[in-house]
């Protein structure tokens, strides 16, 4: 018997990367040089990820601005005075506006996929934006002569794009970043919201067939950075039977910062179908203080009475940096807590197997 174990996606930038990026924006660095510390930043990140013992890897999004706004660095049509986002601590993120049509991704995720395989043996992951949180950017007013229907179908079919390159460049999993549905919830309690995130993301999702589905997941969890959220106020009831409505056979689920993880586990029993795995998380991400393999243990060992070993992976509830510039959680912190998860998966593994 086998608990599968795979990393959410981001890990911190070194200092010396941060530095270099401020410095190549304000016109003082080249880009040749920018390139050098990327790669010499990606080469480390891999390398500690093979000491954790890691059986999968990511690039830790070295090179990526953020998680959710990657396809739209450089687009000409992309004004900075999107929709704001407030997190409990009173801090803000605030997304990109479309300013005109068409809409196109600038970069897609495959780019660094085949970066991180060059420089790595082992299974690579590649974490994507989704398509609901990407909806966002549309302004509340609308675009002339571009109406919202066009830039969804515009959306959909560059989120597919987005994923099929990265499965046929040999990514172990796709994973689909959803961290705005329990904020959905938020915003609009009728769901209706919600609903809209679920069918546009499945729109994407009916583009692949049930093999390919079987290498694509959704991550959910309420938007950790700089050791804040913007949704775990919502009841995680309220979204966990909808998420499990998207058509894919994976989910990685933040639960080890849930203040009511047992209610979560009961709401994944009853609402998970067959040929779904949850990733269960059993890394606090937003916590500085290393688990040990033990404490990892206990929370597998937990969730293992709800699921079925079939159906039950673990992972950790976020990832560790998913803006560029957060820098509140160390580099040896994230692998140490990444160490801890592999092991304490190991030591559940031996007792359930008994």
């Amino acid at each position: 018997m086998t608990i599968p174990t795979e990393p959410i996606g981001s890990i911190p930038r070194p200092p010396e990367l941060l530095a270099l990026l401020r410095e190549f924006r304000a016109g003082r660095a080249s880009s040749e040089r920018l390139a050098t510390v990327s790669e010499e930043a990606l080469r480390d990140t891999l390398r500690r990820f093979e000491d954790t013992g890691s059986p999968v890897v990511t690039d830790g999004e070295q090179t990526k601005p953020s998680f959710a706004t990657y396809p739209l660095q450089g687009l000409p049509n992309i004004a900075p005075d999107g929709a704001v986002i407030t997190f409990a601590d009173g801090h803000t993120r605030q997304l990109p506006r479309l300013t005109a049509g068409p809409f196109r991704y600038a970069t897609y995720a495959d780019q660094y996929l085949r970066a991180a395989q060059r420089l790595t043996s082992l299974p690579v992951k590649q974490a994507v934006i989704s398509a609901s949180a990407l909806s966002l950017i549309y302004p509340p007013d609308g675009i002339e002569g571009y109406p919202r229907e066009a830039f969804l179908d515009d959306l959909v079919r560059e989120a597919a794009r987005d994923i099929r390159g990265c499965l046929e460049a040999g990514a172990h999993r796709v994973q689909i970043d959803f961290t705005e549905g329990r904020l959905a919830v938020k915003l609009d309690p009728s769901k209706r919201l919600l609903r809209e995130f679920i069918a546009l993301n499945n729109r994407v999702l009916d583009h692949f067939t049930p093999e390919e589905r079987r290498r694509i997941g959704v991550h959910t969890c309420p938007g950790g950075d700089r050791d804040s959220t913007h949704s775990a106020d919502v009841d995680y009831a309220e979204l966990l039977p909808s998420l499990l409505e998207l058509k894919a056979d994976n989910f990685y689920v933040q639960l080890a910062s849930e203040k009511q993880s047992d209610r979560a586990l009961a709401a994944l029993r009853r609402h998970v179908w067959p040929g779904q795995r949850i990733f269960v998380g059993v890394i606090d991400v937003l916590n500085p203080e290393v688990e040990t393999p033990e404490a990892v243990r206990d929370r597998v060992l937990k969730a293992a009475e709800y699921l079925s070993l079939d159906q039950l992976g673990t992972t950790d509830d976020c990832g560790f940096s998913p803006f560029e510039d957060d820098t509140s959680t160390g580099r040896d912190t994230a692998f140490g807590k990444i160490r801890s998860r592999v092991l304490g998966t190991k030591l559940a593994e031996l007792i359930l197997e008994r």
